[in-house]
């Protein structure tokens, strides 16, 4: 169950998405390939630039900061809740929205399950959700879609990338 603070809970904030897949790949693989924020951008296409600021292992970890863009808007985030391999969450700041993004990773026969959710204030939020109904839906599957191809090939190299798997092969 995600550890909503108040302000965020799903009954609170006028944006909502949940998703969820099971990967065939063990909590720890997974997560591996989570927490390494700045490959984001090698297999989730709708993250870019994702700069560590702070933190001494260049991934995310407690109270890491980053910035980082996604969905056409500049982000900065701060890791909020981190329990490897269980769960992680951040906030997100930018220009009319205001979010908080959690995970959950539960080991299960043949994988994990992974759970995200994310909730959104702010008026580019409400406009993009109006807009765009299902948006940042299919681009959460296709970011745990892209994070389970990743997964099942292994563990990432200590650079968050594995040169070895084909951008076409990620589709």
């Amino acid at each position: 169950m995600i550890r909503w603070p108040d302000r965020y809970a799903p009954g609170q904030a006028p944006v909502h998405v949940r998703n969820e897949l099971l990967i065939e790949a063990p909590a720890e693989i997974v997560w591996a390939w989570l927490v390494q924020a700045p490959a984001w951008p090698t297999w989730y296409p709708n993250s870019h630039d994702v700069r560590i600021r702070g933190g001494s292992s260049g991934q995310l970890e407690p109270d890491t900061c980053f910035r980082w863009r996604t969905f056409g808007v500049s982000i900065r985030s701060t890791v909020l809740e981190f329990v490897p391999p269980e769960r992680i969450a951040w906030n997100a700041f930018g220009i009319g929205v205001e979010a908080y993004h959690a995970w959950l990773l539960t080991p299960i026969p043949g994988g994990t399950h992974v759970l995200t959710e994310e909730t959104q204030h702010g008026w580019a939020a409400r406009l993009g959700h109006l807009l765009l109904p299902g948006r940042m839906s299919r681009f959460h599957q296709l970011w745990l879609e892209r994070l389970s191809k990743m997964a099942r090939g292994g563990p990432p190299s200590p650079g968050g990338v594995r040169p070895s798997v084909p951008e076409n092969s990620l589709r």
